[in-house]
């Protein structure tokens, strides 16, 4: 499994870790402080509301990209990343899904297959 973590991997897996890290402690911050979570998102004002639909049209799009890519390259459990991001954040797994997805295709590289043709691509009627 070592050989398969390039270096664009462990940037993937360090900013998993910054986004762990960064949003759990604003959240505990506001367990702490007994806050309306939601409300905060879309209560603060215009740019505070513009922030929150930008970011979360974003984690759509990366969820839909996450499942159809884990499928496409035949990783199995792609959509417990979408999960996970419910439960965690959003900034902590999908950087940890961009890197195991770079880990899959250098095992791929490595093995000499295609990394993007895979009996689980949607695209291929498989």
């Amino acid at each position: 499994m070592i050989k398969n973590v390039t270096p664009l991997a462990v940037v993937y897996l360090v900013l998993s870790l910054l986004g762990l890290v960064g949003t759990w402690t604003f959240n505990a911050f506001a367990i702490v402080q007994a806050r309306d979570f939601i409300g905060d998102w879309v209560g603060s004002g215009p740019a505070v509301s513009s922030l929150t639909v930008d970011l979360l049209v974003v984690a759509v799009a990366g969820s839909v990209l996450t499942i159809v890519e884990a499928r496409r390259l035949g990783m199995r459990f792609g959509w417990l990343y979408v999960v996970l991001a419910g439960l965690t954040a959003f900034a902590f797994t999908f950087p940890l899904f961009l890197a195991a997805r770079e880990m899959t295709l250098q095992s791929a590289r490595l093995s000499g297959r295609n990394p993007t043709v895979d009996e689980g691509n949607p695209d291929t009627g498989s």
